[in-house]
C-alpha cells in the first residue's frame, strides 16, 4: 500500500486547492465522533507524534495552527465545525484500532492492551535497527487547509524523500509485525500526513458551500503570504484516546526517536 515519494506529493498537494474543496463539499458529513457539539466515546490507540502540550520544540508551528483554527471559527457558519483543543494537535503516524473494533477486541481478549504495548515495543525496536543510517531530522512542510469527509485538517508533505522513507519504515515495522496482525490490526489507509483542526457538526440544508470554499481559499492564501515553518518529527508514541479530544500515555508505554 506504500506510495513513492513523488506519488505521495502528487496526491496530497492538490488537496489544498479550491477545486478539491468544491468536490469534497458535496460529500461532507457530520462527524459521528460528536453529538450536540460534545465528544462521544470513541476509544482506541494510534501511534502519533507528541501532542502540542508535550512538544515544545514545535510550539511556533502549533501556535500558527491555532490562529488558523480561530479564523475557521470566526469565518464559517456557527456550529458548522467543532474544534479540537489546540493542546491535542498532533500528527498520526499509524492508525491502529478504534471504536467498535477496539471494544470487541478487548471483550474477546482482556489482555489486549498489554499485548498491544508489547507488540508496539517490538515494532519500535525493529524500526531502530532499520534506520541506523538516518542523517537528518524528519521535517514536513505544512501546505494548507484541506477538506476531509468529516473534518478540516492541515495537509503536510515531507521536505525530503529520506524523511518520507523514514516514516514508511516506521509504518512497515508496525503493520508487518505478525504479532500486531494477530491482534486484528492491519493497515487500512495510505499515509496522508495531516493535523486535524476541527470536525464537522450538523450540515444544514442551507449551507453556503461556495462561502466555505472562499473562506478556505482566503486562509490558505494568507498561509502562502506568511509561510509556516516546517514541523520537525522527533518522536513517535503509542497513545490511547477515549475520544477525539485527548491522547494519553503512561510513562512506561513505548516511544521511539524518529
Amino acid at each position: 500500500m506504500d506510495e513513492t515519494y513523488q506519488t505521495y506529493i502528487n496526491r496530497v498537494a492538490p488537496m489544498t486547492l479550491p477545486t478539491h474543496h468544491q468536490t469534497q463539499l458535496q460529500n461532507i458529513q457530520q462527524s459521528a465522533k460528536f453529538a450536540s457539539g460534545k465528544p462521544v466515546s470513541f476509544p482506541g490507540y494510534s501511534v502519533i507524534t507528541p501532542p502540542w502540550c508535550d512538544d515544545p520544540d514545535n510550539h511556533d508551528v502549533y501556535q500558527r495552527l491555532q490562529e488558523y483554527q480561530e479564523q475557521l471559527l470566526d469565518q464559517l457558519e456557527p456550529d458548522l465545525v467543532i474544534t479540537v483543543p489546540p493542546s491535542s494537535f498532533h500528527l498520526t503516524l499509524a492508525d491502529l484500532i478504534w471504536d467498535r473494533a477496539y471494544k470487541d477486541a478487548l471483550a474477546q481478549n482482556p489482555q489486549f492492551d498489554s499485548q498491544l504495548r508489547e507488540r508496539i515495543s517490538e515494532s519500535f525496536a525493529q524500526y531502530r535497527q532499520s534506520t541506523t543510517g538516518k542523517t537528518s531530522p524528519v521535517q514536513l512542510q505544512l501546505l494548507g487547509l484541506s477538506l476531509f469527509p468529516r473534518a478540516i485538517a492541515v495537509c503536510l508533505v515531507p521536505q525530503e524523500e529520506e524523511g518520507y522513507e523514514v516514516i514508511l519504515q516506521l509504518r512497515r515495522s508496525i503493520y508487518q509485525n505478525e504479532g500486531i496482525v494477530a491482534l486484528g490490526i492491519e493497515q487500512q489507509y495510505h499515509f496522508t500526513a495531516h493535523i486535524t483542526l476541527a470536525y464537522f457538526g450538523p450540515i444544514g440544508p442551507q449551507l453556503d458551500r461556495e462561502e466555505v470554499v472562499t473562506t478556505l481559499e482566503k486562509i490558505n492564501q494568507s498561509w502562502l503570504d506568511h509561510p509556516t515553518p516546517p514541523i520537525t518529527i522527533q518522536r513517535a508514541e503509542l497513545r490511547y484516546f477515549e475520544d477525539m479530544m485527548d491522547y494519553k500515555r503512561e510513562l512506561d508505554w513505548p516511544t521511539v526517536e524518529i
